[in-house]
């Protein structure tokens, strides 16, 4: 039992074909979002100033347009400091930091959910001793490890893919999400304001 909370059971096995029609829809998913990505030109040429502008553009839609760009950008690979500093450069580095926290917790529940729905637990499935140390340390203190992961790596997004793949719990994730990002949000906001202010693209 978990010091933390209570895990989900392992889901029931699968047959090797439905693994794999699950894996290759999952690897299908994320490739193709991310070719899609690069197709589009989103992520071309993209920089905090870039995307400053783009949500300023949107007026008083800007928190929406962030977070929806947020949910978006991190399944196509866009750096997730882009999205801090843009929130830093148009909010200010207090009401940027909380705007971006609210972003990023949204941003990886979202994509927690979207690889679950498709991949499931798909980790949890592997036969092997050493994916079993692994998740039994994940299993043993969900939260504790997730929220250390959370401040070293922020939001990227293999470790939002892995824990979705894993067996960690839906509400484990969101408080380890929120504790793990809170200090990252509010620092990195603050030393990308500072910065902004040195080389004068805030007064």
């Amino acid at each position: 039992m978990s010091k933390d909370t209570a895990i989900d059971k392992p889901a029931a096995p699968r047959s090797k074909r439905a693994k794999f029609y699950r894996l290759g829809a999952l690897v299908a998913l994320l490739v193709g979002l991310v070719i899609a990505g690069i197709a589009s030109g989103v992520t071309d040429d993209l920089s905090v100033e870039s995307f400053r502008e783009a949500i300023v553009g949107f007026g008083p839609w800007g928190i929406v347009a962030y977070i929806g760009f947020f949910c978006v950008g991190l399944l196509v690979q866009v750096p997730g400091w882009i999205f801090i500093g843009a929130a830093s450069l148009v909010w200010g580095k207090f009401l940027g930091a909380a705007i971006a926290l609210l972003g990023g917790v949204i941003a990886v529940m979202f994509s927690f959910f979207l690889v679950r729905s498709v991949g499931g637990k798909l980790l949890t499935e592997i036969d092997k001793p050493w994916m079993k140390k692994i998740l039994a340390k994940l299993d043993e203190r969900p939260i504790r490890t997730m929220t250390i992961l959370r401040m070293v790596v922020w939001v990227a997004p293999p470790l939002n893919y892995v824990l979705a793949l894993s067996n960690v719990r839906p509400r484990d994730y969101f408080i380890a999400a929120v504790v793990g990002l809170t200090p990252a949000m509010f620092v990195l906001c603050y030393f990308f304001d500072e910065i902004a202010r040195w080389i004068g693209w805030t007064s």
